[in-house]
This record gives structure tokens, C-alpha cells and sequence, in this order.
């Protein structure tokens, strides 16, 4: 049957996620066409989020619907509160379909497999036609690592990076990389000098006090600590480029050197802070990348290219690479547990109330302001949940409520895989575990801490050094043989029976205690 253009009413669906005004959807103004935008109980429930990430998400999309009703298209938003709230996307589209006799429905792939699988079922159960569309947004599609890499048992993220590179013509010269080296990541391992104060970060003073309201009407559990008037993350595409310019002006000639870096006294050192933005797609990666190269090119004695290129690496390397790895092995991924590790996680998690000073601020930080770099979450959190022997489980649900850019696709690739190693190697070709010495390397925590990192065992010994070695010891049948890891072996083994036996019990009583240390 044909059907009558002016018969058709679409209704399109737009996730919080997928705030791209550049989309082909909002090319033109159709008023057959109604996008609908919705604040439900099983987004913001599924997890227990920290305030500012459920805020940032519905400021950004209360933003976006504004900004599509400024340019003529016609938008329906349901908000938390609203008393027809069904709190579910099939619900309240079965709802608008019936009561406005929509024709045909509409949606983009969704990043998230729990909520793909929830919509793919959704539209499969409607007597209306439905179309899906792409995001236009990510440099590759959803199975295109799992074909460059088909027939091959390693996925380095390496190879993965240098095919983006070739592919897309970024930092290259014909068929080789620019400076005829494409990685420059031994440059971008500096500790912070103790007197050097990095450049105070861009924040926004968005006021968000009536959806903060919202969610103490709907009794909505959050953690974390907001300020309702001065909301420091940007919320639309306006803020979001801002933070791009400053980050490029201000940010960029020291972010590869200090980006492993920590310290108590700066939370964003000179990282961008891009990753909200790029992950709701108020901005694309392409333009960062493309941003970020020009400015480089306007400034080559300001900003060295180890600088440029860590950067960029992140964006078309890491980001790509994980959302690869999130498509090609999902859902089972999910379950992956290597190690069978079963232990809680630690309730100072959820406070910051412990006396590692490591853990305290980098906690301490994540509640104040949803946001740890990526050594912070890697080798501080990430580290001592490992060596604890938590559940990923358990690790997969703090990082995936704690922090404002943290979505299913990005970060159960990177805590269960790069930060827990439970899928045995396919993200990582190591564990990514260290003692007290790494830490007091890169950081400027150990000085002033509780305990004492140059002891292992006794009292006041720094935790993670007698749980490095225990956590080696009770692995050792599954990691002995991995060549990454291999001197650890020699020097346990060379130990004296009794230096292991005390560095066993030390850990042993940590472990029981854990919840004091």
C-alpha cells in the first residue's frame, strides 16, 4: 500500500546520548516529523550515579530539545516528573504512538547494548513500520574492528590506532606516519614538579536547581556532591567547543607530558575534560581531531607533537578501539571474570573515608566532581580493587555510577578489560597492577599518607605493597607464562621463604580488614 506523504507522522526517538545537531535528522524542518526526548527511572536507577552525571544528562537534553524548537522542529519532552511518565522508552513511545496515530517510527543505533537490545526488541513488536538510522558520529562502524582484526588471537590497540591513522589521513605523510614515528607515549610519562601549578581549569556556572529539585521529588538515589547554582560541566554544544578552545589554548603544550601525572592539590591538571561532550555527541570527534591539529599547526614551538599526537591517539585510537572491542565481544563480555575474584568492594569507595591518601583524594575527587583521569582510575582505584580481589562486578558498577562520562560501551572495556584484566588478555597484554613505588612516582600523594610506602610489611606498611606479591603469589598458574610479566616470577622467587611468608600475612590481615584500612 502507498502511503500519502501527508498521511505520514514520524516519531523519532533521540537518547541522551545522542545530542548531534549536525545530524542528518535536523538537516531540514519537517512537521510531519515529532522528535521525542524522555527523563526515565530506568536510566537513572539501573546504577547508583553520582548527581552530576544525571544532571549533565538531562541539562543537555532539556538544552537540546530548546535548541531543535528554536530551528522549527516540533518536540516533545517528557521530564522525570511528568505524571504520564511511563519510565520506560517502549512505554512512553506506545503511548505517544496511540495518541497521535503516529505512521512510522524512528531511531539511531544506541552505543549500549543493554538499551539496544531493549529497543531492537521494542521495535519489533509495532504494526507501524520503524527505520533504524546511524549516529553519524564514532570514525568507524560497529564491526569494523572485529573485522580488521578477524583470524588474528591479539587485538593491539596499536595496530588498531595505525589502520585509524592510514584510513582517516591523520598525522600523515603519504603512506607513512608524519615524523616517521607514530606513537610517542614514552614521551608522556612525566611526574609533576612539587612546587608547579598547573592552569586552573574552565568550569560553567550553569544553575540546574530545578532538576536537581526533580530528582528529590522522585526520591531519584544518587551520590556525590553537586553545587545546584554553579554547575561546572558543560550542558550544550556552545559550552562544549569552549571547553574544546580552552583545552587546545591553554591545555595542549603540557597534556602528553604531565597526562600520567597526579597530585592532591589540581583535579584536571591539563587534561581536556572532553569526554562528557564527546560521548552525549555535543561535539564529534573528527572536529576535536581536526581542532586540535590546526591549533598545533598555528603553534609549533608552543606545542610539541608528542603532545598532539598522545591526544589524538586517545580520540581515534583508544575511544575507537574500545567501542570495537565493546561490539565484537559483548554480551559475554559482561560476565568475563579471569581471575574468579569474588570480594566486595571496599565501603570507603562510596566515601573516600580511608587513610591511603591515593585512594582518599582520587575518591574524595570522583565525588566532588564525577571525574578521575585515567591513571587515577587505572592505577590507584583500578589497581587496589585488583589486588583486593573485587568482583568485577562490583568494579564495573562504582565506575559506571561515579563518573559523568562514563557509558556501558567505554567503560566495561576499560575496568573490566584494561583496569581488572578479568577477560584474560584481550584488551590488555598485562595486568595493570604496581606496589607503593609506581604511585609515589607519579604522584604527589605518598608524602603525607598514613602509611609508609617504602615498607612492606609491619605496622604502617603501605597496602599495596604486601598485596602486589599476594596477588602475583595467587596468580602465578595463570600469569607465570604471559613475557610481560615474567620478572615478577624471578624476583618472588628468589624471595626467602620467610620474607614471602610475612608479605603473605601482612596481606592476609589487610584483606580481612579492609574495610579499616
Amino acid at each position: 500500500m502507498t502511503i500519502n506523504i501527508t498521511d505520514t507522522k514520524i516519531l523519532r526517538l533521540i537518547l541522551g546520548d545522542q545530542l548531534n545537531i549536525d545530524h542528518s535528522w535536523f538537516k531540514d524542518k519537517d512537521q510531519n516529523v515529532t522528535y521525542v526526548l524522555m527523563e526515565i527511572r530506568s536510566e537513572t536507577d539501573y546504577v547508583w550515579h553520582h548527581i552530576q552525571k544525571v544532571v549533565a544528562f538531562f541539562a543537555a537534553m532539556q538544552e537540546f530539545a530548546g535548541l531543535l524548537k528554536s530551528k522549527g522542529h516540533q518536540v516533545i519532552y517528557i521530564k522525570l516528573n511528568d505524571k504520564k511518565n511511563k519510565h520506560s522508552f517502549a512505554k512512553n513511545c506506545d503511548h505517544l504512538i496511540q495518541k497521535y496515530a503516529f505512521t512510522h517510527f524512528q531511531y539511531q543505533l544506541p552505543d549500549e547494548f543493554r538499551v539496544d537490545e531493549l529497543i531492537q526488541k521494542y521495535a519489533n513488536t509495532l504494526k507501524i513500520p520503524y527505520t533504524v538510522f546511524d549516529t553519524e558520529h564514532f570514525l568507524t562502524s560497529r564491526s569494523e574492528l572485529g573485522v580488521f582484526f578477524e583470524g588474528k588471537k591479539l587485538f593491539l590497540m596499536e595496530s588498531f590506532y595505525r589502520y585509524m591513522r592510514k584510513k582517516h589521513d591523520i598525522l600523515m605523510s603519504g603512506a607513512e606516519p608524519l615524523t616517521g614515528k607514530w606513537n610517542y607515549d614514552e614521551d608522556n610519562r612525566k611526574t609533576l614538579p612539587l612546587k608547579h601549578k598547573a592552569t586552573p581549569p574552565l568550569v560553567f556556572d550553569n544553575n540546574v536547581s530545578d532538576i536537581i529539585s526533580e530528582l528529590v521529588k522522585t526520591d531519584t538515589k544518587t551520590i556525590g556532591k553537586i553545587d545546584p547554582e554553579n554547575f561546572i560541566w558543560p550542558i550544550n554544544r556552545q559550552q562544549s567547543l569552549q571547553l574544546l578552545d580552552f583545552f587546545l589554548q591553554e591545555c595542549l603544550p603540557l597534556f602528553g607530558t604531565y597526562q600520567d601525572a597526579m597530585t592532591p592539590q589540581d583535579w584536571s591538571l591539563y587534561h581536556s575534560r572532553l569526554s562528557f561532550s564527546l560521548n552525549c555527541k555535543l561535539i564529534s570527534p573528527r572536529e576535536v581531531v581536526t581542532k586540535a591539529i590546526e591549533e598545533w599547526k598555528k603553534r609549533p614551538a608552543e606545542i610539541e607533537y608528542n603532545q598532539l599526537e598522545g591526544f589524538v591517539r586517545q580520540i581515534i585510537g583508544w575511544r575507537e578501539y574500545m567501542r570495537g572491542i565493546y561490539w565484537l565481544k559483548m554480551p559475554e563480555y559482561a560476565s568475563l571474570n579471569f581471575f574468579g575474584h569474588q570480594n566486595k568492594l571496599p565501603d570507603w569507595y562510596w566515601t573516600g573515608k580511608t587513610k591511603m591518601n591515593c585512594l582518599k583524594h582520587s575518591i574524595g575527587q570522583s565525588l566532588n566532581y564525577a571525574y578521575a583521569h585515567h591513571i587515577q582510575r587505572l592505577m590507584i582505584t583500578g589497581n587496589f580493587a585488583l589486588l583486593a580481589g573485587v568482583h568485577p562486578d562490583e568494579v564495573d558498577k562504582w565506575y559506571l555510577g561515579i563518573y559523568i562520562d562514563a557509558l556501558d560501551w567505554v567503560e566495561i572495556t576499560n575496568t573490566r578489560g584494561m583496569s581488572q584484566f578479568a577477560d584474560g588478555g584481550i584488551v590488555a597484554t598485562k595486568p595493570y597492577v604496581s606496589s607503593a613505588a609506581y604511585i609515589d612516582k607519579m604522584s604527589h600523594y605518598c608524602g603525607t599518607c598514613y602509611y609508609n610506602k617504602a615498607k612492606k610489611t609491619g605496622d604502617k606498611a603501605c597496602p599495596f605493597n604486601s598485596l602486589y606479591w599476594n596477588f602475583y603469589d595467587k596468580h602465578e598458574r595463570k600469569l607465570s607464562l604471559n613475557p610481560r610479566v615474567g620478572m615478577m616470577y624471578t624476583i618472588w622467587h628468589k624471595m626467602k621463604p620467610e620474607v614471602k611468608a610475612e608479605l603473605l600475612l601482612q596481606a592476609n590481615d589487610y584483606l580481612k580488614h579492609i574495610n579499616d584500612l
